[in-house]
C-alpha cells in the first residue's frame, strides 16, 4: 500500500534573527523567534500568533534538528497549538549560507518536519487523528511550511 498525501496548508512565518545559544557537548544551539504569519489552505486558515519559536541543534555532521512549537489561531477562533519536528540538512556550502540567513534554493536543501497539532476545538479534532508531513524551506526573514496529511 503506497501512502496517500492530502495538501492541508501552508504555514509562512516571519522569524527574527536567530540566538546563539552557543556550542555544547552536542553542537550548537540556537533558538529563532517566530515573530507571527498566516496559515492557508483547504483545511486550516488563520494567523501564526507571535511568541513562538524554533529550537535548533547544529550537529557536527551539519544536519539541523528542529523543534518549532507555536500556536495558530484559525479563522473560526480556534487555537492550535503546534509542535513541529524535524531534521534541515543541505551541501555544507549550502548550509553555511542558511546559517548566515542568505537565501538558497529550496531544492537544494533537505527540509522535513513532523508536525504535530493540539487543540480543544471539536471542529478541529480531525487533526488529533492522522500524521502529518510538512515540506519546509528557510528564507532569509521567514520559514515555509507546506502541510501533507497522510
Amino acid at each position: 500500500m503506497e501512502p496517500k498525501a492530502e495538501f492541508v496548508a501552508q504555514v509562512d512565518a516571519a522569524v527574527a534573527t536567530p540566538v546563539l545559544v552557543g556550542r555544547g557537548p552536542v553542537g550548537e544551539r540556537r533558538i529563532v523567534p517566530i515573530l507571527g504569519g498566516r496559515i492557508t489552505g483547504p483545511r486550516l486558515s488563520g494567523e501564526v500568533l507571535p511568541g513562538g519559536a524554533d529550537y535548533q541543534l547544529i550537529r557536527d555532521d551539519g544536519v539541523a534538528e528542529i523543534e518549532a512549537r507555536y500556536t495558530l489561531r484559525l479563522d473560526d477562533g480556534a487555537l492550535v497549538y503546534v509542535v513541529n519536528r524535524g531534521l534541515r540538512h543541505a551541501a555544507p556550502e549550502d548550509m553555511a549560507r542558511l546559517l548566515r540567513g542568505e537565501p538558497v534554493p529550496p531544492e537544494r536543501v533537505y527540509f522535513r518536519t513532523a508536525p504535530v497539532f493540539e487543540t480543544a476545538s471539536p471542529a478541529h479534532a480531525w487533526l488529533h487523528r492522522s500524521l502529518f508531513l510538512g515540506l519546509g524551506e528557510r528564507r532569509p526573514d521567514s520559514v515555509r511550511v507546506r502541510i501533507f496529511a497522510l
